[in-house]
């Protein structure tokens, strides 16, 4: 933990909010925020509208709830498969292939949408999709986001950099949630299902973030994570690349650690003679 903050200090230029923006911390904050804003507009919000989402997919009033609870209950599950997977997986494994299969199955919801709302086997379909879009989610991006924002930041910044990053996925939230009730309200744009086409954009353009910026923090120490930063080592290659995190500060960690050391012996002295 010394080593760390040592290293940290000699790579950082503070700890204040400006200092989130600053040099390698800036990249870590900006991973931390779209982490969180992919969760955003990703189409995780037509989940929270499900029950009006199936009624105006075609659904009755009473098979939307049914499939509402059945989401929720998916969405449960998921969570626990996400528990053996992200320690196992690794974080941006599991955030890329979760932002593909969400891509896929919102063009797949998208275009049972065109199909008329009269055709049972389609209103079914489009239950069906969206089910398997919450358990795709909560398998992936929905709780992985959590690990990602905590192990990104630098320990000297990190509360304030998962502020910062807290704070933008709530604006992306609000312009989310106004979006989208009017996508799906009839007295508005009227999109119903073809919702699904605008959040497999926007999420295709997470992906395409997360693929080419995301890095891996998995099997990773924080100074490691430092190393890599200072490094600027491309996202891709961060869980190849070898790192000797001693290779800094390594005398003034050790002079740091024997002082501690000494000291806490000179109190037990003193206190055993007392």
């Amino acid at each position: 933990m010394r080593h760390t903050n040592e290293l940290e200090k000699s790579v950082s230029s503070g700890t204040s909010y400006l200092d989130c923006f600053k040099g390698t911390d800036l990249r870590r904050t900006e991973v931390a925020a779209m982490t969180w804003f992919t969760q955003a507009f990703c189409g995780a919000s037509l989940i929270g509208y499900s029950t009006y989402f199936f009624q105006q997919a075609g659904l009755s009033d009473s098979n939307s709830f049914s499939m509402s609870l059945g989401q929720y209950a998916i969405g449960g599950v998921g969570v626990f498969i996400a528990w053996a997977l992200i320690p196992r997986v690794g974080r941006r494994t599991l955030y890329v292939y979760g932002d593909i299969a969400m891509v896929i199955l919102l063009v797949v919801i998208g275009g049972l949408g065109i199909i008329d709302k009269a055709h049972v086997g389609a209103q079914w379909g489009i239950g069906a999709m969206l089910l398997l879009f919450a358990a795709a989610y909560n398998c992936t991006v929905g709780p992985v986001c959590y690990a990602i924002v905590a192990e990104i930041p630098s320990t000297r910044l990190r509360q304030k950099t998962v502020v910062l990053a807290r704070n933008f996925y709530n604006i992306a939230s609000i312009i989310g949630n106004v979006l989208t009730p009017r996508m799906l309200n009839t007295g508005a744009w009227n999109w119903g299902a073809k919702s699904g086409f605008f959040y497999a954009g926007t999420c295709f353009c997470c992906l395409l973030w997360a693929f080419f910026r995301l890095p891996e923090p998995k099997g990773r120490t924080y100074a490691e994570l430092d190393i890599l930063f200072e490094k600027r080592v491309s996202a891709r290659d961060f869980s190849s690349t070898v790192v000797d995190q001693f290779h800094v500060s390594d005398n003034e960690s050790n002079y740091d650690e024997k002082k501690g050391v000494s000291s806490h012996l000179e109190h037990v002295a003193s206190h055993d003679q007392g």
